[in-house]
C-alpha cells in the first residue's frame, strides 16, 4: 500500500545534498565562470557556417561534461541520443528548404521526380544543425552542473543584483518542486478515497481537472507562508542582506575561465570559417 499511496517527489530537489566528489571538478566551480567561458564561443558560433567548426566545439563540450560531472542515465540518453537524432533529424529537415538554385553547382545526392536534392544543401543542412548541437551541448556545461538556486546566489554575491530581485526570483524558482510535491500528495489522496475514475484518455483529463482546485489551494496557502517568512526576517527593509549560501568565485574559476577562451581561440583560428572560400 505504501508504493501507491506515498508520494515520490521531494519537497526541494535543490536543497544542499551529498556533495560532489572533487573529480567532478565542474560542480565545483563558480556558476558564472561557466558561464562566462562559453559565452564569447556561443555568440561567435552563431556566425559560423562551417561544419568543422562546431563539430569541435561539440567534441570539447563532451569531453568536458563527460570527464567533470556525474554522468546520469537521462544525461547519458541526452548526449548520446537526443542530440545525434537531432542533428540528423535538422540537417535533414533543413537541407530540404535550401534553394536548389544556390547548390546547383554540387553533386546531387537524391532524385525524385523533378526534384533533386544535392550535396550543397545537404552540407547547409547539417552545418545548421551542428551549430545548434554545438550551441546547445556548450550550453550544457554549465546547465547539468549548476542549479537555479546557486545562480542566482552567486549573481548577487559577485554581479550586486539587487538581492530584493535575485532572492525573489530565487523564492518563485523553489516553487516548481513544491507544486510537484503538492501534486504527488494530490495523487496519493485520491487513490486512498479509491478516486481513479478508469483509465482512459478522458478519464485521465477529468482526474487533472480534479487536481485543479486542492492544487490551487496549496500554491496560495504555500504563498503566504513564504510572504510571511519573507516579511518576518525584514525582506527588503536594507539596502544589504548576510549570505547564508556562499558561492564564491576562486582561482580556479578565472583558471577555467581563461583556459577554455584560449581553447575556443585556438579552435576558431585553425577552422577560421569566415575565411572567403
Amino acid at each position: 500500500m505504501t508504493a501507491i499511496t506515498s508520494p515520490t517527489a521531494p519537497i526541494d530537489p535543490y536543497s544542499p545534498g551529498v556533495p560532489a566528489p572533487a573529480r567532478l571538478y565542474l560542480n565545483h566551480l563558480n556558476p558564472l565562470a561557466k558561464v562566462a567561458a562559453v559565452l564569447p564561443a556561443i555568440v561567435l558560433l552563431v556566425f559560423v557556417q562551417d561544419l568543422e567548426t562546431p563539430l569541435w566545439f561539440i567534441v570539447l563540450a563532451y569531453a568536458l561534461i563527460l570527464s567533470g560531472t556525474r554522468i546520469t542515465a537521462r544525461t547519458a540518453a541526452l548526449l548520446f541520443l537526443a542530440i545525434p537524432l537531432g542533428v540528423a533529424l535538422i540537417g535533414f529537415g533543413f537541407s530540404l528548404w535550401v534553394d536548389a538554385a544556390g547548390v546547383d553547382g554540387t553533386a546531387p545526392l537524391l532524385r525524385v521526380g523533378g526534384w533533386t536534392l544535392f550535396t550543397g544543401a545537404l552540407e547547409i543542412g547539417f552545418a545548421t544543425a551542428l551549430r545548434l548541437a554545438s550551441i546547445l551541448a556548450l550550453a550544457l556545461i554549465g546547465g547539468l552542473t549548476t542549479t537555479g538556486p546557486d545562480l542566482v546566489r552567486a549573481s548577487i554575491q559577485q554581479l550586486r543584483v539587487p538581492y530584493r530581485i535575485g532572492y525573489t526570483a530565487l523564492a518563485a524558482y523553489r516553487f516548481v518542486p513544491r507544486f510537484g510535491y503538492e501534486l504527488s500528495v494530490i495523487r496519493a489522496a485520491h487513490r486512498v478515497r479509491g478516486h481513479h475514475g478508469g483509465g482512459g484518455p478522458f478519464a485521465r483529463l477529468a482526474r487533472g481537472w480534479g487536481y485543479i482546485v486542492p492544487l490551487l489551494a496549496g500554491a496560495i496557502r504555500h504563498a503566504e507562508r513564504v510572504a510571511l517568512a519573507m516579511d518576518a526576517r525584514a525582506f527588503g527593509a536594507h539596502p544589504t542582506r548576510t549570505e547564508r549560501h556562499l558561492v564564491p568565485f576562486r582561482t580556479r574559476d578565472t583558471v577555467f575561465i581563461a583556459a577554455f577562451i584560449a581553447a575556443s581561440a585556438l579552435i576558431f583560428s585553425l577552422t577560421f570559417p569566415w575565411a572567403p572560400a
